[in-house]
């Protein structure tokens, strides 16, 4: 990220901020971290004009930009790294994958883990399918739960090219988690891969009784 395209973010950014957003912002990602107050769909409108007439990025500069984010404070700045990452997700290689266990393992929360996990290590996956291995790596033992939540999630964009076998296994590995993100995690890609697969989703539940109630309410929500 070029000194001038962080200068013009904080500066739109800045100007945009709402205090009186910027509290309830906080208290609903319980305090952890400071906002300027700038809802979604405004902050989309001030990012297309950050980035209006800027030149095409190179994975590099992506990376850089991601980090320089990551180094602010305020969480609008993490949200801008992300929607440039997603944005441009077709740029990016395993080269990027060290970044993104960076981002995902700093400041880490929800709201950004989510939008890096299916829109951004997903289509790297995807289109590498070598990175399948660190997948399986960021789901052993001991690892970041933030890691484990992306990888359980990274095929919830897949449908019919799932990786079937690695999905319940990742699932079935972490069913005795007793960590909310995890448990939510399972459901919601089983969930998603009910819409493909309902057959061998509710197969799957229906044999492996380890399975928090949670993880089985999300997977069997639209199958009745």
């Amino acid at each position: 990220m070029t000194t001038a395209l962080l200068e013009r973010l904080q500066s739109v950014f800045g100007a945009a901020a709402d205090p009186g957003q910027a509290a309830p912002m906080r208290a609903y990602m319980r305090d952890r971290f400071a906002f300027l107050g700038i809802t979604s769909v405004p902050r989309r409108a001030l990012t297309r004009d950050v980035l209006r007439d800027a030149p095409r990025p190179t994975e590099a500069e992506l990376a850089a930009t991601a980090r320089a984010c990551w180094g602010l404070a305020e969480r609008e700045y993490q949200y801008f790294a992300c929607d440039c990452l997603v944005k441009h997700a077709r740029l990016l290689t395993p080269a990027s994958m060290p970044l993104l266990h960076d981002l995902i393992t700093t400041k880490s929360w929800w709201d950004t883990v989510d939008a890096l996990a299916s829109n951004v290590v997903g289509p790297i996956v995807r289109a590498f399918p070598a990175e399948r291995a660190t997948m399986d790596a960021w789901t052993a033992p001991g690892t970041d739960l933030w890691l484990v939540r992306t990888a359980i999630l990274h095929q919830l964009k897949y449908r019919d090219q799932t990786d079937r076998n690695r999905l319940f296994d990742y699932c079935e590995a972490w069913a005795g988690e007793r960590d909310f993100f995890i448990r939510k995690g399972i459901g919601w890609a089983l969930r998603e891969y009910a819409k493909t697969d309902p057959a061998g989703v509710r197969s799957f539940v229906d044999t492996h009784p380890g399975l928090s109630p949670l993880s089985v309410r999300e997977a069997l929500k639209n199958l009745g």
